[in-house]
């Protein structure tokens, strides 16, 4: 029988496309992305949620996508900005089955107005007072 890990698209990711890593995750282009080099930050333990994560996996993810921020900004210097998320359940919009953290590049100009960002998730909630 095979187990979801063996299936897992991110437990057997190629060594193409890396940003960077450590030895607890490893920050990846996404195979789809929102912006040019959309990122993501991804526990190399197959592991579903982001809550599922143990302190250590935690800190490394954040230290990576910190050191992913700075390798973006080196590569472009276009970018002006970024968007961090993370799909957390099949109903919040999570695909894959293994905890990743989004690490989007945003450009002036990119949308016609950003305001709201993450916000527009849930569509006509982007834009409050």
């Amino acid at each position: 029988m095979t187990t979801e890990h063996e299936t897992c698209v991110f437990c057997s990711l190629p060594n193409k496309g890396i940003v960077c890593e450590n030895p607890m995750a490893v920050a990846v282009l996404d195979a789809s992305p929102v912006t040019e080099l959309h990122t993501l930050i991804i526990p190399r333990r197959h592991v579903v949620s982001y809550f599922d994560l143990d302190d250590d996996e935690r800190s490394a993810c954040h230290a990576l996508l910190h050191k992913a921020r700075a390798v973006l900004l080196q590569r472009d210097p276009s970018i002006d900005g970024f968007n961090i998320g993370i799909n957390v359940g099949t109903v919040a919009g999570q695909t894959v089955a293994h905890c990743h953290i989004h690490l989007i590049p945003r450009r002036k100009g990119d949308v016609a107005d950003p305001r709201g960002g993450v916000r527009h998730t849930i569509p006509g909630k982007g834009y409050y007072r």
